[in-house]
C-alpha cells in the first residue's frame, strides 16, 4: 500500500467513526494511529495528509463544513 492510499484509508476511517474533524484533529488521530502500527513515513506527515485532503475535496469524497472555524470536513454522502 502507498502512502496515498494510506492516508486515503485513514482519513476516510476517521471521518467515518467521528462524523466531521478539523484537519488538526485529524492528523493527530492518524498520527497516533500510524504510530501504534509502528508505520513510519519518510517525510512531512501534515504535507502528505494535506496533499490526500485536497484530492479527496477535489474528488469529493470529503466535503468542507460551512462557517466551521476552525474548518471542519465530513465524508460527502452519494
Amino acid at each position: 500500500m502507498d502512502k496515498y492510499d494510506l492516508l486515503t484509508s485513514e482519513m476516510v476511517q476517521y471521518l467515518t467513526a467521528n462524523t466531521d474533524g478539523t484537519f488538526s484533529e485529524i492528523s493527530k488521530s492518524i498520527f497516533q494511529s500510524l504510530n501504534d502500527r509502528k508505520i513510519i513515513l519518510n517525510g512531512s506527515l501534515n504535507w502528505y495528509l494535506e496533499w490526500v485532503k485536497l484530492d479527496l475535496e477535489a474528488r469529493q469524497v470529503i466535503t468542507r463544513v460551512p462557517k466551521t472555524s476552525p474548518q471542519k470536513y465530513i465524508l460527502t454522502k452519494n
